[in-house]
């Protein structure tokens, strides 16, 4: 007899600790040019508007690349096309360090965008083959959680290495790229031998488990619509469109804070090692709330106010940090906004896998993620040119907290057509 929590968890600790490093890994190379632009701005001569738009071109490779990338794993395997993935972008974040010119930047980090599409998406995918729909949130929530820890190692990490400035010749910008590109190509190697494609390989598993699981799996995806595991459907889902249209606020808000956070402490009077450790707090935060918050919203009936109660306190948080102008205040109320910006989102990812799967879901994921994430592209190139307009590094704030105000509200409006749509054939999602 299988007993499903002992099973759940026997698959959470051989996947998600695996899986969650890597989503670290991915979002320190992501996440790098932020403290590679306190000494790589003066060393290129660029702008902070230039730099901003050569930074948020990572975003325009992943968009046309992202979609494309979740078909391929579909149909090659998370083991094969996640290693692809990794010594991929590993290989380009290594060689943003011999940047030469802003032209060089512009393209390395289009490159990086296009290397790394379809991993966050591709992890969704995948969480849609090992997990029945009830633990989705809350997996979603613990993968998550990486990504604060690569903000808390990152933000540390990243002024140490700028402090090494010179050491064998080299700038602490370079030393940024080449230690956090590194191991990515590391990962990708041991990717290939350690991560199975679908339950049916998982040598780990019982064949009683594996068939437990399928007969589960299939059980909850025989209620939706036929055209659920269609790739090209799915682009043009109604609910999809809306999904991709309401996402585009968190990504928009969390890029401009964890972009923006390291210049705004810099202006605190910090040396580098100093903001980095600084930058901890906020990321602690967010990795409390990424596992409370979710938690929570699995044994709730209705999901909306587990994503639109906290994106709401981060747009008050970002508000009042504009115009408050302790430091110490002030810093405070961007730890908190980081938070909420975060918390609801894998509430957010486990809606769509209720109405999509195999090919469908990993379309549709893709193409809410790499539509929501246009929001990184306008948040690197607007949050600068604010501050070259205003000549101050915490008026962005402004910004930031009309838009994530705004996808909260969207979220209302979504939830309410997705609940008017759905079908018995849906499960009868109540989001």
């Amino acid at each position: 007899m299988i007993v499903e929590k002992q099973l759940i968890s026997k698959i959470t600790w051989r996947l998600m600790p695996f899986l969650g490093v890597l989503y670290l890994i991915a979002y320190i190379d992501r996440q790098n040019v932020s403290f590679a632009k306190l000494d790589m701005v003066g060393a290129l001569g660029m702008t902070e508007y230039a730099y901003g738009l050569g930074a948020s071109l990572f975003f325009v490779g992943y968009f046309i690349f992202e979609v494309p990338s979740n078909l391929l794993l579909d149909k090659f395997g998370a083991s094969k096309w996640f290693a692809r993935i990794l010594i991929s972008w590993g290989a380009v974040t290594i060689a943003l360090a011999y940047t030469q010119n802003a032209t060089m930047f512009y393209i390395l980090r289009f490159l990086l965008g296009a290397c790394e599409a379809g991993f966050f998406p591709g992890v969704l995918y995948l969480l849609t083959l090992w997990y029945p729909s009830a633990y989705r949130g809350t997996m979603v929530g613990l993968f998550m959680i990486f990504s604060a820890i690569a903000n808390a190692v990152g933000a540390p990490l990243g002024g140490v290495l700028l402090d090494l400035d010179g050491l064998y010749g080299i700038a602490g910008w370079q030393w940024v790229f080449i230690a956090t590109g590194i191991p990515a190509v590391i990962a990708g190697v041991v990717t290939l031998f350690y991560l199975a494609d679908r339950p049916a390989d998982a040598k780990f598993l019982t064949p009683d488990e594996q068939a437990w699981l399928k007969d589960r799996l299939a059980r909850e995806n025989s209620g939706m619509e036929a055209s659920a595991g269609d790739g090209f459907k799915a682009l043009i889902n109604p609910r999809v469109l809306l999904m991709s249209l309401c996402y585009v606020g968190f990504p928009l808000a969390a890029y401009g804070l964890s972009y923006w956070l390291p210049t705004i402490v810099k202006g605190f009077g910090v040396s580098n090692t100093t903001n980095g450790l600084l930058n901890i707090i906020p990321w602690v935060l967010v990795a409390i709330a990424l596992y409370v918050v979710p938690s929570a919203a699995d044994r709730a009936a209705s999901k909306t106010p587990y994503i639109v109660i906290p994106a709401l306190v981060g747009a008050v948080c970002l508000l009042l940090s504009a115009v408050i102008p302790n430091h110490v205040v002030q810093f405070l109320l961007l730890c908190v906004a980081a938070a909420g910006i975060f918390a609801g989102q894998p509430v957010f990812w486990s809606l769509p896998s209720r109405f999509l799967r195999g090919a469908g879901a990993a379309a549709g994921l893709a193409a809410i993620n790499s539509v929501g994430n246009l929001g990184g592209f306008v948040a690197q190139n607007v949050v600068p040119w604010i501050k070259d307009a205003t000549g101050s590094t915490i008026a962005p704030m402004f910004f930031l907290a009309v838009c994530l105000a705004a996808a909260a509200l969207l979220v209302l409006v979504i939830g309410r057509t997705l609940g008017r749509q759905a079908t018995s054939h849906d499960l009868k999602a109540r989001v």
